[in-house]
């Protein structure tokens, strides 16, 4: 009896185990969406491919994105199609404007929405605000962490040939959920950030003169109160060693 139990106990333990890796490998790209400010901060998309194009990339991220959290889904909020410079924007938060966009993947520029992106991946898209399409891209160096993170502010600029560059700039004043903390980078584009509240923060920044797509990371300041998910997983370690405990004790009494 106690061998038929802890074998249960084992055969449980690791069909739980499995299911939990097995959602684990799904892969998830981590999308922004701006529109002078941010409407879409680092919402994590489990990826599929969308478009049946045999790809996973930055078309079926921006599509799936909108189809989760755009009302009225995709179909409303999002279009691409395929022309002389490959597939491209026509639509994005429900603004068509002619095509001015713009799409980074993992703070480099994307070359067309046919670009592959893998689990972990961050997609940036956004829509030009400024008359002369000089919206500057810009980005912290850490995407995710814990209040008191320390993050540089970057700005991305083209140099004579069209390469990207990534300069620390100072001045820019750190957000926490869309409001001026009064905290300022400094001269190497560092700002540490404080969280006054408990949970999850959306942190941006704006910088006074020019017009920006605003960074986005994500901080946590953590509650000491164990949250249900953690004792769940204590839970199933608890079972674990319970299982493996019971299983020894039958071989023992044989």
């Amino acid at each position: 009896m106690k061998k038929t139990l802890a074998l249960i106990l084992a055969c449980v333990i690791v069909c739980a185990f499995a299911s939990f890796l097995c959602a684990a490998k799904e892969p998830v790209v981590y999308v922004t969406i701006a529109n002078g400010e941010l409407v879409l901060a680092r919402e994590p998309i489990t990826l599929t491919d969308a478009d049946g194009d045999g790809a996973l990339t930055v078309n079926d991220a921006l599509y799936l994105a909108h189809e989760a959290k755009f009302e009225g889904g995709a179909a409303a909020g999002y279009a691409s199609s395929t022309g002389d410079y490959g597939l491209s924007l026509n639509k994005l938060w429900g603004v068509e404007n002619g095509g001015s966009y713009g799409y980074f993947v993992n703070d480099n520029s994307a070359m067309s929405l046919a670009d592959p992106v893998s689990d972990g991946d961050e997609v940036v898209a956004y829509i030009y605000t400024a008359s002369d399409w000089s919206d500057a891209y810009t980005f912290f160096d850490i995407k995710s962490g814990a209040s008191g993170a320390e993050l540089t502010f970057c700005v991305c600029s083209y140099d004579e040939n069209w390469a990207l560059v990534k300069t620390p700039t100072a001045g820019a004043e750190i957000t926490v959920d869309g409001v001026k903390t009064g905290v300022k980078t400094d001269a190497n584009g560092k700002a540490k950030v404080e969280l006054a509240e408990n949970g999850e923060h959306i942190v941006s920044a704006v910088l006074e003169g020019k017009v920006i797509v605003p960074p986005v990371c994500t901080l946590t300041k953590k509650d000491s109160t164990p949250k249900t998910g953690d004792a769940g997983i204590v839970a199933l370690a608890i079972c674990g060693v319970i299982a493996l405990a019971g299983f020894g004790l039958a071989k023992r009494s044989k």
